[in-house]
Formats: structure tokens, sequence, C-alpha cells
């Protein structure tokens, strides 16, 4: 299964050199670019976990380049992408996300099903991790 989230879910997986020319232009754009990661890729899930600090009034993509790799290094198995925040509104909108490392076995989505009150039914979507992964809060399967 490959989960499709962000902006170019869509395309086949970005090189480092796309990702830094997308970098490249969120600093153009004068966005702060910040690194995030889960395990967890649920689309709710909008809270995942930050590499450091975002980059802010960084001059060339090589810093987030940088940072990425460390991040990469550091949490092999798991989902990191790449965001921008467009503060020309006055409060922190997002303006670019995309993924940018996937874990080799990305797992599978499962439909929950439950009964409600007055015979409703309510569906919900639960992500399995892959069998080596570990769920979100550390614990295995």
């Amino acid at each position: 299964m490959r989960i499709t989230q962000g902006t170019f879910s869509f395309l086949p997986d970005l090189s480092d050199d796309d990702i830094a020319r997308q970098i490249q232009y969120c600093i153009d754009n004068d966005w702060p670019v910040s690194i995030e990661y889960t395990t967890d890729p649920h689309p709710r899930n909008v809270y995942w976990e930050m590499w450091g600090t975002p980059h802010f009034d960084e001059v060339s993509p090589s810093k987030v380049m940088a940072s990425l790799a460390a991040c990469r290094k550091a949490a092999p198995d798991h989902y990191i992408k790449v965001s921008a925040f467009d503060r020309s509104y006055g409060r922190q909108t997002t303006a670019i996300s995309f993924l940018v490392t996937r874990p080799a076995d990305e797992g599978s989505l499962r439909l929950t099903r439950v009964e409600a009150e007055d015979r409703r039914q309510r569906y919900g979507v639960t992500h399995v991790p892959g069998p080596s992964r570990p769920y979100r809060n550390g614990a295995e399967r």
C-alpha cells in the first residue's frame, strides 16, 4: 500500500535534487521549512514529531538537506515530510507539505465499523504498521 498525502503524493518519489529544488522554492518565497516524522500517517494525524526546529531565514537548502539526512539516519522506518509555512497572513499557514521518505513496508489500513445508537453505523480507518515497526506509542503488536 502506498500512502498518498501531501503535495506530490501521486508522483514517483522525489530525488534529493528534486527535494532541494522544492526547498529552494520555499526559501525564495520566504516560507520557513520544517522536517517532521511519524509512524502513524493517518490523514487526521496532523501533529507529527518535529525534527529539530524550523529553518527560519535560510538562504540555501544545504542546512535543511543536512537536517533531512540526519532525520533519515535516525528514523529509517518512519514517514518523513517537509513542510513550509506562509506567515504573510499573520498566522501560521501551511503553504506546502510533501513526503520525502517512506518506510520499506508501509503496512496497511483497516476499516473499522462500530454500531452506534439507533442502529447507526460509524466507520473509521486505522493504520496497521508493517511487521517490523512498532505502533506510535512504542508498544509492539
